[in-house]
């Protein structure tokens, strides 16, 4: 199994059920994974390393066991600084288009993340909008409602008004009639 430091990452133990922790088997058998594969980079890592120091050297470096030889010829005295120059080209050529591909992708994700922004912002906006047109065409009728009920007070008043004084003046009326004083003679 190739390990990667993503599965370093992401590992989930199961819980061991009566007691805290993790399995202990699982967990050896896991760091086991590790360490195998660890020593196969440092390994591989050596074995660059050898290449590398041939290379600058100006001595011929053995072809990598992956990579099939296209000639048969071993390469002349004077071709291995020429093949490290190459080498050394090739990693800055892939380097340059890693950076490239790496700003390409930067640059769209901001993109993205701005026409995302402005697409909630406009939504935002759209929705405040909405908000206050509903609140004020409540607030109108919120204000009709109450200028209504003002008029209604103010006719109940006057309507109570002019039948308290419409019977207080009844009240006079039969009480002068009858020889009695009248009612604001006696202070009331």
């Amino acid at each position: 199994m190739a390990l990667s430091p993503d599965d370093v990452v992401t590992k989930q133990f199961q819980h061991v059920r009566f007691k805290e922790g993790f399995d202990p088997d699982e967990v050896d058998d896991f760091l086991d994974e590790i360490v195998v594969e660890w020593r196969k980079a440092l390994t591989e890592n050596e074995e660059l390393k050898a290449k590398l120091a041939a290379y600058e050297s100006g001595a011929a470096a053995p072809a990598p066991a992956a990579a099939p030889a296209p000639a048969a010829e071993a390469p002349a005295a004077g071709t291995a600084p020429a093949a490290s120059a190459g080498i050394i080209e090739l990693a800055q050529r892939l380097h340059d288009e890693h950076v490239a591909e790496g700003i390409a992708q930067r640059d769209q994700l901001i993109a993205d993340a701005k026409s995302q922004a402005a697409s909630i912002v406009s939504e935002a906006e759209t929705r405040g909008r909405e908000e206050l047109s509903k609140l004020e065409r409540e607030r109108t009728t919120l204000e009709g409602r109450i200028s209504e009920l003002r008029n209604f007070e103010r006719d109940y008043r006057a309507q109570l008004r002019s039948y308290i004084e419409g019977k207080l003046r009844d009240l006079e009326t039969t009480a002068t009639a009858s020889g009695a004083q009248p009612v604001s003679a006696l202070g009331l």
